[in-house]
């Protein structure tokens, strides 16, 4: 009897795993069959170095370029605001907090990630827009810079929680040795905790980014949605993902436009893969050397 559960048990595990592919091959496929009709009509290099989102113009013009340097822009500027903020909170709650409160504050911490994005959306255009606006004296508060602030925040659960992970797996013994040699309590988080640990910490900004990147509800509400090439933090821009929520509902279907918007899913989706593959790339290194440290 328990051989046979534990049969069960194994096989139903096999199928989960075994599904959860194949799910990612049918999406990819779908995506792929919607998408690559748009290249029958639109050079593949003009439709991804375009510098002209304009699909409903006659002619139309589905230069996605601008769409994709307001990605990076504001997956830039909430990478470069959540990994400092996320890992100081890290090692404040693996390496300074008491022990009564280290749960209570990393739980905290997660609780973001239970905020519904259009929530945030709404906070951003009320409170941060406007405190934006009159901070830079800008036309409009709804740019990049809200849009990454907002995000940030947003990616924080996630960078904190895997980079406390990494930090509490490296081996007590590396810190105490260090301390034994007359290194401070910061000397030994920093010249050897965070060295120890920093494929852990690369494999948390790069889901970070992944966070960021397939954000949608939040950036569409406050970065401005204008589809123009980006110089800095402080314009409006408009993401791949934004893109797609805003003109889904209005595309006729079988248009060149409809099938432009599939073709930005096959972006976004070969973007998010790599960042996933660098991240697990960067994760079972991490696991490799703990298990050649023991």
């Amino acid at each position: 009897m328990k051989n046979l559960f534990e049969f069960i048990v194994e096989k139903a595990i096999f199928l989960s795993g075994a599904a959860s592919i194949i799910f990612v091959v049918l999406i990819f496929i779908f995506l792929l069959k919607e998408g690559l009709a748009l290249f029958g009509e639109v050079n593949f290099f003009a439709f991804l170095f375009g510098q002209n989102w304009y699909p409903i113009s006659d002619p139309p013009q589905f230069g996605i370029l601008p769409l994709i340097m307001g990605s990076v822009f504001v997956t830039f500027g909430a990478i470069v605001i959540a990994v400092p903020l996320g890992l100081a909170a890290a090692i404040y709650i693996s390496e300074v907090a008491p022990h009564s409160i280290r749960g209570f504050l990393k739980s905290g911490i997660e609780l973001l990630a239970a905020i519904p994005s259009i929530v945030l959306g709404f906070i951003g255009i009320i409170f941060l827009a406007p405190l934006l606006k009159n901070i830079f004296h800008l036309g409009s508060g709804l740019t990049a810079l809200a849009g990454s602030i907002m995000l940030a925040f947003m990616a924080l659960p996630t960078i904190v929680s895997i980079i406390e992970d990494a930090i509490v797996s490296v081996p007590r013994s590396y810190k105490e040795g260090a301390l034994a040699l007359g290194a401070t309590h910061w000397q030994a988080i920093y010249r050897v905790t965070i060295p120890a640990a920093a494929s852990g910490i690369l494999a948390a900004v790069m889901l970070g980014i992944g966070r960021v990147v397939g954000e949608t509800m939040a950036v569409l509400m406050i970065t401005g949605n204008a589809a123009i090439m980006p110089t800095s933090l402080l314009q409006p821009v408009r993401t791949l993902t934004a893109t797609v929520a805003a003109e889904m509902g209005e595309a006729v279907s079988g248009s060149s436009h409809y099938y432009s918007l599939f073709a930005i899913g096959i972006v976004l989706f070969i973007i998010s893969f790599i960042i996933n593959i660098f991240a697990d790339i960067f994760l079972h290194r991490s696991k490799a050397m703990k298990r050649r440290k023991k």
